[in-house]
């Protein structure tokens, strides 16, 4: 009888412990998002910039600069974004290859003119940091920039 109610203990316990070792463990992971998901998530801040030579380059440097600010790239493929100050500094569409390693955009005016088109090597997209690489000059790859975004709960200013 005592051998009986060990057994059935043990038995219990066993279950116990499978039916909980093979539950889901995965119910509170984030789904998969796809590279235009991701950028499209959040608004995006610049937070840093680093040179060839991994050193810290002040967003205020001249071949920075330019690229400093809030961006915000909407689901439809549009984009705007503004200077840290709130002013506007381009917008029309973007696009992220189909790899996932370049992102596209191409700027345009009110009339809906094409201003120009950038594109840029993508080099770190997740949720929680967005970085990608500019060259000052397209034929000398020993010379670069690489723009750090994180995610803000900045608010797209409403003009």
């Amino acid at each position: 009888m005592k051998n009986t109610k060990l057994f059935s203990v043990l038995a219990l316990l066993l279950l116990a412990m499978f039916s909980i070792s093979c539950s889901n463990d995965n119910n509170d992971r984030e789904p998969d998002l796809t590279p235009s998901q991701t950028l499209s998530f959040t608004a995006w801040e610049t937070t840093g910039a680093k040179n060839a030579s991994g050193q810290n380059v002040a967003l205020t440097d001249a071949s920075v600069s330019g690229f400093v600010g809030y961006s915000y790239f909407n689901s439809n493929g549009t984009f705007k974004i503004y200077s840290l100050a709130d002013a506007l500094r381009s917008k029309g569409d973007w696009s992220i290859s189909a790899d996932g390693k370049t992102r596209t955009i191409t700027a345009k005016n009110d009339a809906g003119e094409v201003i120009f088109t950038r594109v840029v090597d993508i080099l770190v997209l997740t949720r929680t940091e967005f970085t990608y690489r500019i060259y000052p000059n397209a034929n000398d790859k020993t010379v670069y920039f690489d723009i750090i975004h994180t995610p803000t709960t900045h608010k797209e200013p409403v003009k």
